[in-house]
């Protein structure tokens, strides 16, 4: 089939409005929040139900077409990139949203926005859980994809943990239903196995979430220390105390002095060394014996300054110095990287204290804003693309966070996803049986590879061309593939 009929085709399926296939239509698609990777796709398609999803995956399956899923385009990792002569299906249509209260439930189809769910169920006495930075625009069916968290995840878990059934459409153009939605299933569960596969196992039309009676009171505190170090211990004897807390963030002195840049109003204190904000919720009680402990925690490790607030609109000016860091640091910043990663809580002092000598080392500047409470980190780093070589040397840097992140036990991706970001990670993470038998089980949903082709798991031969696990080895199992 010519591109001529192939559009054609696209077109009788979804009808001649929802077809994008001139460049100028197709550019808003080029790339997702990853400006580095763009690609204009060969069209887009916005199908508007179930059946019309499967018939374009039928279609695309038989004339062997690449097919790339995208939802708000929020991803950080690359996941929403066209490939070249590739069909970009976009979900934003299918938006329908039921919300029963008397089972704690939502169904909701790939395109509602993960903040609508939220304020759909508030006047049921409920919220979602997963909360990510991006909840405005993100939608979601990318929460599925890339296994969403947020600052609340360190309480109420990731988007797996509150996903109770979806309906997707394998990579065979075959409809599925995984999981019945109860807690548990019987069999192996494929629906934790569906969430956080980035498209590669099928294309999600329906999702049943898990809904949370809200809390009946919440309390932000705002900690400033002299020492970065002080508020990664802060963290660590948090938990350790017993205590949960709804969210626990820190900022780095950078983070700090650029969002006080950026909302002077906040009065944040750009001497600090480090901030620790910690979201305390559930019964008053509780909460006061928490708050309590806290501060004794605090106080021990010499806390400058520490803010409380309990109303809705002080929480929300606490909050505004965590969310504040990202706009100022693209205010003021040419370029900027963010380097998603995880380690355990008790590597975190070690680390964030590693990643400013790496910083001064390479030459390029670090600002630390992240989810303490779980060790996922975000380190952002500062360069001028224009600047001959600063580029390749940011992502030099970034490599040797991620190599040093894996030293101590943590991981290449903690939220946003691998992506075509990441796969180079993926190499260095995982071992060749690793890799195909992610290979093997993604083969058992999408056969053809068609289904977001080139993310998130990298092939040998693409292990053997990042320079990863099967090479400059002593031993070379597979000496077929190129070396450098």
């Amino acid at each position: 089939m010519n591109v001529q009929a192939l559009l054609q085709a696209l077109r009788e399926i979804v009808g001649e409005p929802w077809l994008l296939a001139d460049a100028e239509s197709v550019a808003p698609y080029e790339c997702d929040a990853l400006f580095h990777l763009q690609q204009l796709p060969l069209a887009v398609v916005l199908p508007a139900d179930e059946q019309q999803v499967a018939a374009l995956v039928a279609l695309c399956v038989r004339e062997r077409v690449p097919l790339v899923p995208r939802g708000a385009g929020t991803s950080l990792s690359g996941g929403a990139t066209p490939v070249a002569g590739g069909i970009v299906m976009a979900l934003n249509r299918l938006k329908r949203l039921s919300i029963d209260a008397f089972s704690r439930q939502a169904l909701a189809q790939p395109g509602v926005r993960n903040i609508v769910v939220s304020q759909q169920a508030a006047g049921a006495g409920l919220f979602f859980a997963p909360d990510p930075s991006s909840q405005v625009a993100s939608t979601i069916g990318g929460n599925i994809a890339e296994n969403a968290g947020g600052v609340h995840c360190v309480k109420y878990g990731l988007t797996v943990h509150n996903l109770l059934g979806l309906r997707m459409v394998s990579g065979e153009g075959e409809v599925l239903a995984l999981g019945e939605g109860s807690l548990d299933q019987p069999g192996l569960d494929l629906l934790a196995l569906a969430c956080g596969s980035e498209g590669l196992l099928g294309l999600v039309t329906e999702a049943r979430l898990r809904l949370l009676p809200s809390p009946r009171a919440v309390r932000v505190l705002l900690g400033f220390f002299p020492r970065i170090e002080a508020s990664c211990d802060a963290v660590s004897r948090i938990i350790a105390e017993g205590i949960v807390p709804a969210g626990l963030e820190i900022m780095d002195q950078a983070s700090l002095q650029a969002a006080h840049r950026f909302s002077p109003a906040l009065g944040l204190r750009e001497d600090a060394a480090a901030a620790l904000l910690c979201e305390l919720d559930g019964e008053p009680d509780d909460i006061d014996d928490a708050t309590r402990r806290i501060r004794s925690i605090f106080q021990s490790l010499a806390v400058m300054e520490l803010r409380q607030a309990d109303d809705p609109a002080q929480r929300a000016q606490l909050w505004a110095a965590r969310k504040n860091v990202l706009p100022a640091l693209l205010r003021s910043a040419s370029d900027l990287y963010v380097a998603d990663c995880t380690v355990p809580r008790r590597a975190l002092s070690r680390v964030l204290t590693r990643v400013l000598h790496l910083s001064a080392q390479h030459g390029i500047a670090v600002a630390q804003s992240f989810h303490a409470g779980d060790g996922n980190l975000h380190p952002v780093l500062f360069y001028d693309s224009a600047v001959a070589g600063e580029e390749e040397r940011a992502l030099r840097l970034a490599d040797t966070i991620l190599q040093m992140v894996l030293a101590e036990g943590g991981t290449v991706s903690g939220e946003h996803g691998i992506g075509s970001e990441k796969l180079h990670g993926m190499c260095w993470q995982f071992s060749a049986d690793e890799l195909e038998l992610f290979a093997r089980l993604r083969a058992a949903f999408d056969p053809h590879g068609l289904l977001n082709p080139g993310k998130a798991i990298p092939t040998l031969h693409r292990c053997a061309e990042f320079g990863g696990m099967h090479v400059a080895r002593d031993a070379m199992p597979f000496p077929e593939l190129p070396r450098f």
